[in-house]
């Protein structure tokens, strides 16, 4: 059992080891515990809920070094930043076209697709020639659990 987890977790570090090749970012320990923690976590996690779960695994971690490394990831484009105005800034790491369903009140973010949405796909190009890079559609209201409450 143990050989079977060394070959699992030397794949990962492949893996990520590749991931930051083919971003032009140089791999660390500390990018790759965030890295995997950021994979694991639901949603669009916020800088500091990263930051609590990846110190149970790198306790010398600051909350400046999670900081600096998801924008390092967010800006070679691992991952996606999200608006900031819903609060603080989120990451976004689902990479398949969405939208998103933000509450008022707790402000949690729910993905939503095109088609739930009742959206016919999306134009390229615009007025005046402006090409679309994506679309974001932030839906605002209260989530089900607030509606409760």
């Amino acid at each position: 059992m143990l050989i079977v987890f060394c070959g699992i977790l030397n794949f990962v570090e492949q893996t990520f080891r590749q991931l930051c090749a083919d971003h032009g970012i140089a791999m660390t320990h500390q990018r790759q515990v965030l890295y995997e923690v950021m994979q694991g976590m639901e949603g669009h996690p916020s800088p500091e809920e990263v930051y609590a779960r990846v110190k149970k695994k790198v306790p010398a971690i600051s909350l400046a070094t999670v900081y600096k490394n998801i924008h390092l990831f967010v800006e070679s484009g691992v991952f996606r930043k999200m608006s900031v105005h819903h609060g603080s800034v989120r990451v976004e790491m689902n990479s398949k076209e969405h939208h998103h369903m933000v509450c008022s009140r707790c402000k949690s973010i729910t993905d939503i697709g095109e088609k739930e949405l009742g959206l016919s796909p999306a134009r390229r190009k615009l007025a005046d020639g402006f090409l679309v890079e994506r679309y974001a559609v932030d839906v605002i209201g209260l989530c089900a659990k607030c509606q409760q409450t």
